[in-house]
């Protein structure tokens, strides 16, 4: 008799969700990172049996993708009224990158996956209306949201791997290779020393993006006929 009534007298286990799991490997994630986000992991926590999460997310890959599209929710979707076309479409390719370099590790997932998520699709929405806004064409829009983010993502996931690394030291050994360089040895990194390895890293960032557009805008996609 004590037996049962223990058992009703405990409380009931909240019903399993998609969105319930989710949530759970992303409060893991932010606790003790992205390596201790399993399907054993995440069972424990919410007090199941691993088969179980897979009637929700079919594998490890699907459950990533899903936890980075809740954090692309947080992408400043809505650039405002200030400046032209270029800088609001830059104020979005920005607040997306900075939700990458918040977690590395979930950033590396955007460049492997074939993302589809609702909050992926408004970054791309938002980009392409940018663009629209921009007047280029529909052909080089569609080509160009996918390099523009394919080029935010590596840049996020290469500097916040780098921060979370720890690997400053790395970095200041290749400044110091690059700016030491023979001139005899390498005469063309040596005469481009400064330059390699000058310009703040916003600064960089913001030239990258604007080559990239004045690319795309002078540069026709080919036609089926038109490569080699």
């Amino acid at each position: 008799m004590a037996d049962t009534y223990n058992r009703r007298e405990r409380p009931a286990k909240p019903a399993l969700s998609r969105d319930g799991i989710v949530a759970t490997a992303l409060a893991v994630m932010r606790s003790e990172g992205m390596e201790k986000v399993t399907m054993r992991r995440l069972a424990k926590e919410l007090d199941t049996g691993p088969a179980s999460l897979y009637v929700y997310v079919k594998d490890t890959e699907e459950l990533h993708a899903a936890m980075l599209d809740e954090l692309l929710g947080g992408v400043e979707l809505d650039p405002g009224p200030d400046g032209d076309w270029r800088a609001r479409l830059w104020r979005v390719m920005t607040s997306y990158r900075r939700v990458l370099f918040d977690h590395p590790g979930l950033a590396r997932v955007a460049l492997v996956a074939r993302l589809s998520g609702p909050n992926y699709l408004a970054v791309i929405e938002a980009v392409l209306a940018r663009l629209a806004e921009g007047g280029m064409p529909r052909a080089q829009a569609g080509w160009t949201v996918d390099l523009l983010m394919l080029v935010a993502t590596a840049s996020a996931v290469e500097q916040g791997t780098r921060r979370a690394s720890g690997a400053a030291a790395d970095h200041d050994l290749m400044i110091s290779a690059l700016l030491g360089a023979s001139a005899q040895t390498y005469p063309n990194i040596a005469a481009h020393a400064v330059e390699l390895t000058g310009g703040p890293a916003a600064s960089r960032s913001r030239w990258m993006f604007d080559v990239l557009l004045s690319g795309a805008f002078g540069t026709p996609t080919p036609g089926e006929g038109d490569l080699p």
